[in-house]
């Protein structure tokens, strides 16, 4: 299996990209990484057209057999709907893996029909215990593991960072979550952050078509006075106001314990609307 890597947010480590690398044959794999990952332009792994232009050459690719984000950081919602408007045929075949700001691209080439998965990335090589990470999306990927999977899945489910499922409520970008179990999790934003995503995402029309929602860690900012409520609480809070089940909690999080979950599978001919 050849997995191409690219960057559509922010640039990935050299020593990221070498370490996986070498692990990648354990699993009879092997990593094509675009150059355009070691790329800089500001914040970025390159301009906006580079990176688009480095998903859609991996995506159209027929050596190609998976894509495989190198890391989060801030971007890709800039080239999500640019990136599915014009999607080569090729792609439609094949799995593309990532979290985190990645979510973007991920629930717009979703709705375009592809076979989507949030989970570990490149660079969660260089976390504590990041190997483990980063193996269970290479088994996942080249073995179609099953102990890589965010271990209570029991139906069509979705995963996002809060962050990022709060600014694509709304969009082009929503998925449709009829019938599916939305898992979220967030790092470095304080409580009262968590509680204001809460309040979007769950007052959108589109959430009540969720069949329940779980939360996965939540690694949190000190908030500058004390919240008065544990995360748990604020999902249940919010659940509740707007009648979906709250189901517990999720294995998926910045971390290197962080799970795979499959995104439910569309018509491969569908198209962004």
């Amino acid at each position: 299996m050849r997995i191409g890597v690219v960057a559509p947010s922010c640039p990935l480590k050299v020593e990221a990209a070498e370490r996986v690398q070498a692990l990648a044959g354990q699993v009879g794999a092997s990593l094509v990484i675009h150059p355009q990952c070691f790329l800089e332009d500001g914040h970025f792994a390159g301009p906006d057209e580079a990176r688009l232009g480095a998903l859609t050459e991996m995506l159209a690719d027929p050596g190609i057999d998976a894509v495989w984000f190198a890391r989060g950081g801030y971007g890709s919602n800039r080239i999500a709907a640019e990136a599915v408007r014009n999607l080569p045929e090729g792609a439609r075949w094949k799995r593309v893996v990532g979290f985190s700001d990645g979510g973007f691209l991920l629930a717009a080439l979703h709705k375009a029909g592809l076979a989507v998965a949030h989970g570990p990335m490149v660079q969660d090589i260089l976390r504590k215990d990041g190997e483990d990470a980063v193996m269970r999306t290479l088994r996942w990927l080249a073995r179609n593991d099953f102990d890589a999977l965010e271990p209570r899945l029991d139906g069509p489910a979705f995963a996002f960072n809060l962050v990022v499922l709060s600014s694509l409520m709304g969009t082009d970008l929503e998925p449709d979550f009829t019938g599916a179990e939305l898992l979220i999790e967030e790092v470095d934003e304080e409580l009262y952050r968590i509680d204001r995503f809460l309040f979007h995402v769950t007052g959108q029309p589109g959430f009540a078509r969720v069949r329940q929602l779980r939360l996965g860690r939540c690694a949190l900012k000190a908030n500058d006075r004390p919240f008065g409520a544990e995360p748990e609480a604020v999902a249940r809070h919010w659940c509740e106001r707007a009648g979906v089940p709250y189901g517990g909690r999720a294995d998926i999080g910045h971390d290197s314990q962080n799970r795979v979950v499959p995104f439910p599978l569309r018509n491969r001919g569908a198209a962004l609307s």
